[in-house]
């Protein structure tokens, strides 16, 4: 409000103006000033509310995505372990079998590398205009080779062409002059590459490279060889799915010929992993439920006055509520474990979560249900897929919450608006009440000082009449 100069103690009258016209403006004015305030304070008390529950939500989404990633399941009935992690890493599937497995790796699965002929004259070296064709696994890939090519800037022309294909080139410099080698991140046997196309950058297939000539480099692109419990198993890649049926094997050392060197691969029920992840899950849903209630709770302050939560009341969140509740009571679509009662878990009173271990560890034991465990989290229509469909509307862009910071902020700029206006209204009413006191205060000095003269006037002629 902008400030007014009041005039204070009337000079005419005696009268304090300034408080008369403070009492007279705040009488009109406080009513809806304290409505605006009012107002204001629940309405930002609401956008701090709504805020809360998209960061809480967000945290809960973000859970979820954390527990179903498919790099690093959490949900798998067996676990799988190696004897020796750095010759060996092992995963498992629902789909796997507990037993203990030899597992010895002959060779790793290796990738092609190709040299071109010996150039003397170095990297500098001038190479014709033309089309090189690089082959790999009956793929030829076209590289256009312009006028004026060196040997280096065919280098980078094939490394700028072809690295997104897992082909890359580079320069060996010896004493004896430079080389053009070609690598590949594809292995396995029949995927070493050849070049043809300029002559002067030509290899052969099956061609090793001696002396001067091109050819590949020491040994050609081979299969991975291992042995599991005895029985050949060749593989393209060092991860091999498969040979086990539900267990991936990522090779990373050969462990010779000798069988007393082979790798235990061991399998087991993985219970306190299903566990561990079930319960994170339930924490991860109890923090978001809680977080709902605290914000939509009353209180009693120090007098006993009932305060109100940012969002009690609110429909949004009792939505939401009952939206989460709905998706929990759904039956999944599993032949055997349809609910997550059958687990243990059960809706508590205040809508969190409890995880009763005895049960799941009966449903373990005795009903064998750690297989179907992930389907129930994470399959079709399972809790994830039926939970994120449920909170999505809620936080997706222009979604629900937005809606809901849009309106609140709209309001908020409205009740700025009304404030400024309530202003202008109360400088306004002070202005023209005080004019009015003025004029009035003015007024009742020249009344009093025209009563001062006629009261002199008559003492006067008193005077004068007691004297004759």
């Amino acid at each position: 409000m902008a400030s007014t100069i009041l005039p204070g103690t009337g000079l005419g009258s005696g009268v304090d103006i300034n408080a008369i016209v403070k009492t007279l403006v705040a009488a009109e004015t406080d009513p809806k000033s304290n409505q605006i305030k009012r107002q204001t304070a629940n309405n930002t008390a609401m956008l701090s509310g709504v805020a809360a529950l998209k960061s809480a939500l967000s945290v809960y989404q973000a859970a979820m995505k954390k527990l179903n990633d498919t790099a690093a399941p959490s949900f798998n009935a067996y676990t799988a372990s190696s004897s020796s992690d750095s010759a060996i890493k092992v995963t498992s599937n629902n789909t796997a079998v507990p037993g203990s497995y030899s597992v010895r790796v002959e060779n790793l699965a290796t990738s092609s590398k190709v040299a071109s002929q010996n150039f003397d004259t170095g990297a500098s070296t001038p190479i014709p205009e033309g089309d090189l064709l690089i082959t790999q696994d009956g793929v030829v890939h076209t590289v256009k080779i312009g006028a004026g090519a060196t040997l280096q800037t065919v280098r980078d022309t094939i490394n700028s062409t072809l690295a997104e294909k897992g082909i890359s080139a580079n320069l060996v410099n010896g004493a004896d002059g430079s080389r053009l080698v070609f690598s590949s991140t594809m292995t396995g046997d029949g995927t070493d590459i050849t070049v043809d196309g300029i002559d002067e950058l030509k290899i052969l297939p099956n061609v090793k490279m001696v002396g001067n000539g091109a050819g590949y480099i020491d040994a050609k692109a081979e299969d991975a060889l291992i042995y599991v419990d005895g029985l050949k198993v060749t593989s393209k890649t060092n991860t091999v799915d498969g040979a086990v049926s539900g267990i991936s094997l990522e090779l990373l050392q050969e462990t010779g010929t000798d069988p007393t060197k082979a790798i235990t691969v061991t399998v087991g029920e993985n219970t306190t992993g299903l566990k561990t992840s079930i319960q994170a899950y339930v924490d991860a849903y109890n923090a978001l439920v809680t977080k709902v209630n605290s914000l939509a709770a009353t209180s009693k302050d120090e007098d006993g006055n009932t305060v109100l939560g940012p969002l009690t009341n609110d429909p949004t969140t009792r939505a939401l509520l009952s939206d989460l509740r709905k998706q929990l009571a759904t039956e999944g679509s599993g032949d055997r474990l349809t609910s997550l009662s059958q687990l243990g878990i059960n809706t508590q009173k205040d809508g969190t979560l409890e995880f009763n271990s005895v049960k799941f560890d009966t449903a373990m034991k005795e009903k064998k249900l750690g297989p179907d465990v992930q389907e129930l989290f994470t399959g079709t229509n399972g809790v994830f897929e039926r939970m994120n469909k449920a909170v999505e509307p809620y936080l997706q862009t222009g979604g629900i919450l937005d809606s809901r910071t849009s309106g609140l902020g709209k309001q908020q700029t409205d009740l700025a608006n009304q404030q400024l206006a309530l202003d202008r209204r109360i400088d306004s009413l002070t202005e023209v009440l005080t004019k009015r006191y003025v004029a009035m205060d003015t007024l009742v000095g020249k009344l009093e000082a025209q009563r001062k003269n006629i009261v002199s006037m008559f003492t006067s002629i008193e005077a004068q009449q007691k004297n004759s």
